[in-house]
This record gives C-alpha cells, sequence and structure tokens, in this order.
C-alpha cells in the first residue's frame, strides 16, 4: 500500500530533492554538513513538506528516529511512555536519536507541552526533538525558545519559482508512471499546480486520482474547481442545508484552503462593495480555526456568516 501511494512513493529521501525556498535549503545542507541536528520547530501550513524533511534529515545523518503524530498521540502517557523510553535508550546506530512530533500543535497545551520543556534538557546529550506544526502559535512560548523555529510559509514571488519546480516533478513522477502529456494536459496540470501550491502533498494525491485511467484526465483535475462554483452557488441562494452538505463533504481539505479559495475568486463572484466585509469574515475564521476543536464547525459558521452579510454578483 505505501509503495501505491504517490505522497509516499515519491516522497523525497534528501534535502536536496525538498521543493523548498532556496534559503531554507541551504540552511538544512548547512545542518547536514556539521552533523549535529538541534532541536527544532518546524512550522507551516500543511502539504509544504516539514514531515519530509525532518524524515531526510535523520536518514541523511544515518540517525534512529521515531515519528510521534501529536494528533492522535498528544497525551502525557506518550511522554512518560513511549518518548521516554525510547530517547533514554542507547542509539543502535551509534550517536543520537530524534523524536519527530509530527502535528505537535495538537499536543496538550496543558499537560503534554509544559512536560515537554525539561525532556529536551533532560536528554539532550542522547536526543534531538524535532516538531513540526501547522499553526506554531499552538506551542507554548517555552518551546520556542528551546527551538530554532524554521518557518516553511513562503512569499508569492518565492511560490512561482517553487511551483515550476514543482511541476517540472510532476512531469517526471507521471512519465515514471509511464503516463505522457499533451499540451493541453501540460497546461491543466500548471494551472492544478497553482490553485493548490505550496500543498505538494494535495497536487499528487489530485494527481494520482485523475489517472487511475492510465492517462491524466482533464475532467478529474477541474473537478475541483467545479466544487467551489458549487460552494459559491449555495452561498449566493443562501441554502443552508446544502452549504452544510458542502462543508461536510469536503473536509478532508485543509480549511485555510477553503478560506483561500474564496479570497482568491471574491473579485469575480464578489459585489464590489462586501469585498473589505468578506476579507474581516475570513480572517477572522481562519484566525480561529488554529485554535477550535471543532474544525466543520468553525466552517459552517463561516460560510453562515458569509451567507447573512455578503452579496454575490
Amino acid at each position: 500500500m505505501k509503495d501505491f501511494l504517490w505522497v509516499e512513493k515519491y516522497r523525497p529521501k534528501v534535502i536536496d530533492e525538498c521543493v523548498l525556498p532556496a534559503e531554507l535549503k541551504d540552511t538544512f545542507t548547512d545542518i547536514i554538513k556539521t552533523g549535529q541536528l538541534p532541536n527544532m520547530l518546524f512550522s507551516g501550513t500543511s502539504g509544504l513538506g516539514k514531515t519530509t524533511v525532518a524524515k531526510a534529515l535523520c536518514n541523511m545523518l544515518d540517525l534512529d528516529y521515531i515519528l510521534i503524530n501529536g494528533s492522535e498521540e498528544g497525551n502525557i502517557e506518550t511522554l512518560r511512555g513511549k518518548i521516554k523510553q525510547f530517547a533514554s535508550s542507547v542509539s543502535l546506530q551509534g550517536g543520537y536519536k530524534v523524536v519527530i512530533l509530527d502535528e505537535a500543535d495538537g499536543l496538550n497545551a496543558q499537560s503534554f507541552q509544559p512536560a515537554l520543556r525539561g525532556f529536551l534538557e533532560e536528554f539532550s546529550d542522547n536526543c534531538r526533538f524535532i516538531l513540526t506544526a501547522n499553526f506554531k502559535n499552538r506551542i507554548i512560548q517555552p518551546l520556542h525558545s528551546r527551538c530554532g523555529v524554521y518557518e516553511f510559509n513562503t512569499s508569492r514571488k518565492m511560490m512561482a519559482e517553487l511551483c515550476q519546480t514543482f511541476f517540472a516533478r510532476s512531469v517526471e513522477i507521471l512519465k515514471e508512471e509511464g503516463i505522457s502529456l499533451d499540451k493541453v494536459q501540460m497546461t491543466a496540470l500548471a494551472a492544478l499546480i497553482t490553485k493548490h501550491a505550496p500543498d505538494w502533498r494535495r497536487v499528487l494525491m489530485e494527481l494520482q486520482r485523475a489517472t487511475v485511467s492510465g492517462e491524466l484526465s482533464i475532467g478529474s483535475l477541474n473537478s475541483v474547481e467545479t466544487s467551489y462554483e458549487k460552494l459559491f452557488e449555495v452561498l449566493k441562494a443562501k441554502d443552508f442545508k446544502k452549504m452544510r452538505t458542502w462543508v461536510a463533504t469536503n473536509m478532508d481539505v485543509d480549511t485555510s484552503t477553503i478560506f483561500r479559495a474564496i479570497y482568491d475568486s471574491m473579485y469575480d463572484r464578489i459585489n464590489t462593495a462586501s469585498i473589505p466585509q468578506l476579507v474581516l469574515i475570513l480572517a477572522d475564521y481562519q484566525y480561529k480555526d488554529a485554535f477550535v476543536a471543532d474544525h466543520e464547525l468553525n466552517t459552517v459558521a463561516c460560510m453562515t456568516e458569509i451567507m447573512a452579510n455578503v452579496e454575490f454578483n
């Protein structure tokens, strides 16, 4: 199954293969040269390659590591049991070990995160910690001060260069899978990457879905855009029931991507006088999304406020 999923099959194994801004890639390359990993906090939206970089650093330095999903194992028992046992034992490879705390913003901020402060210091000779987080403001400040913070989000100018890099990578992947592209398909691929950048994982998932027939289906790639057109239709019609159904169906998409899609399309679909109000609504609910327990409820609340306060063309 791992080889079947493109996001795993084509996951970069070394830093040079990762799609990153040049400055960030150079920083990680310099760390590899020293042979020593500091405690690190990787911050940025989903799909940017934070976990991939963490694994690549460990692989390139030939270090034993354990991956803990903070959203699933973010309780104090995991820290006192699994992590303490791993961090306190001697590495079979020699040298130190690494604990990768994936989705660390899901770690309990009242128990796990405060206790982790002591672990970073207690096991500093034998173990290093790499935390990844979509929302770094969910990580308590004492952990920020104990880790080097590496921001994976980048400027829109740099994003254009990264899209070009990932376009070339995608063409290579399709070629490896025995799928050739004509000019129309190349244009559709470029549009897909531009739409979902910098969520490279989402792009690969959409590409794999669109090639189940053995060739790249333009219709499958366009289905995502059609989905957002449907959202705008139900918002304009103020149809709460259909809006709630749309949200429930699309909760596999990162909610920030949904907010961004509405923002990017607002000039074509929203009455000019309502645009400032829409921007305030989107910004408010994107901020709240970093703290809420139920992302679906927060998204539905956002759409409800849009329906009530925004005029559509």
